[in-house]
């Protein structure tokens, strides 16, 4: 009898330990993968900001809106090094991301698309039009994030009551002195 209370003893203790290490693994495994979707999500929002970023010279010298030294080749260039780095980051999204953050990141690339394409002259657009992309393109990257944050299992939102819609910062259009907020 005491030998078999020893080994019930032994095996309950062995399963308990293996259940518990089995159980840490576990949960450092979804703490490295959580790690390495942060870091994705943050490198393609950061994509994504430098492709609009480096759209506007471009946009601005083809428009006539702003003198510039550099020549638009080297503009193009900048934006196709900017579009390959979002790629990059994109790929990684698509790798490590949850469901619904990879379908908010397809959204937003077509946004971006839409920015790359009247910056380069691909599609006409007047100003309010490629003023829109971009608030539409920064509604999409809320949205992503709201993907990411829920995927990530973050509480709280980027949007909503706490955190109103903001309008683009845009400089008052020339020759205006006062100027409305909105450039207009």
């Amino acid at each position: 009898m005491t030998i078999a209370a020893v080994l019930v003893g032994a095996l309950t203790t062995h399963a308990t330990n293996y259940l518990m290490e089995r159980s840490r693994n576990r949960n450092q495994l979804l703490t490295r993968w959580d790690d390495k979707k942060v870091d994705a999500y943050g490198e393609y929002v950061d994509a994504a900001k430098l492709r609009i970023a480096a759209s506007v010279p471009l946009y601005e010298a083809r428009e006539g809106l702003r003198e510039t030294h550099r020549p638009e080749e080297d503009l193009r260039d900048d934006l196709a090094q900017a579009s390959l780095r979002w790629g990059a980051a994109f790929e990684r999204v698509m790798l490590l991301g949850g469901d619904d953050a990879i379908e908010s990141g397809h959204e937003l690339n077509v946004v971006l698309a839409e920015i790359d394409w009247q910056a380069t002259g691909r599609v006409d657009g007047s100003l309010e039009e490629w003023r829109e992309r971009h608030r539409a393109a920064f509604r999409a990257i809320n949205a992503f994030h709201e993907a990411a944050r829920a995927d990530l299992g973050i509480r709280g939102r980027v949007t909503g009551e706490k955190h109103p819609e903001r309008d683009l910062l845009v400089p008052p259009a020339r020759g205006s002195s006062t100027g409305s907020p909105t450039g207009d």
